[in-house]
C-alpha cells in the first residue's frame, strides 16, 4: 500500500511506501528537506546541507539505502572527520545523523538504524 505525502514547499505529493520509504530519490530538494527538518524541530544551515547532499550521493552511489547503518555512520564521519567528525555530526542531526540524516535527506531508512551506538538515539 502506497501513501502519499504532501511537501508543503512544493506543493506536491511526494509518494512513500509503506515503509515510509520514498518511491522516488529525485523527488528530493533542499525546499522539501526544509520541511522535513522542521517537522523535526531543526532549522537547516549550509552544514546540514553539506551532509545531506553528500549522504544522497553516497547512499545513491552505493545501489541504495541497504547499506548498514553502521558503515554509513563510519562512512560519514570519515567524511567529516576534518569538521568535528561523529561529535559535530550529532550537533547537526541530535536525533542520530543517519536516523534522521536519511530521513532529511529523502532516502530511505538504512538497516540497524535503531540501535543508539549505529547513529540513532530512539
Amino acid at each position: 500500500m502506497v501513501h502519499p505525502i504532501l511537501a508543503a514547499a512544493e506543493g506536491r505529493q511526494l509518494i512513500q511506501n509503506h515503509y515510509g520509504d520514498w518511491v522516488e530519490l529525485d523527488d528530493w530538494s533542499h525546499e522539501i528537506a526544509h520541511d522535513l527538518a522542521r517537522a523535526e524541530g531543526i532549522e537547516l544551515g549550509e552544514d546540514h546541507f553539506r551532509v545531506l547532499d553528500w549522504l544522497r550521493d553516497y547512499v545513491i552511489d552505493q545501489g541504495g539505502s541497504r547499506e548498514d547503518a553502521r558503515r554509513i555512520l563510519l562512512a560519514l564521519e570519515a567524511r567529516f572527520a576534518a569538521d568535528g567528525g561523529g561529535q559535530w555530526l550529532y550537533t547537526l542531526f541530535p536525533g542520530g545523523p543517519v536516523r534522521v540524516g536519511m530521513k532529511l535527506a529523502g532516502l530511505p531508512e538504512a538497516p540497524h538504524d535503531e540501535n543508539p551506538s549505529f547513529g540513532s538515539v530512539r
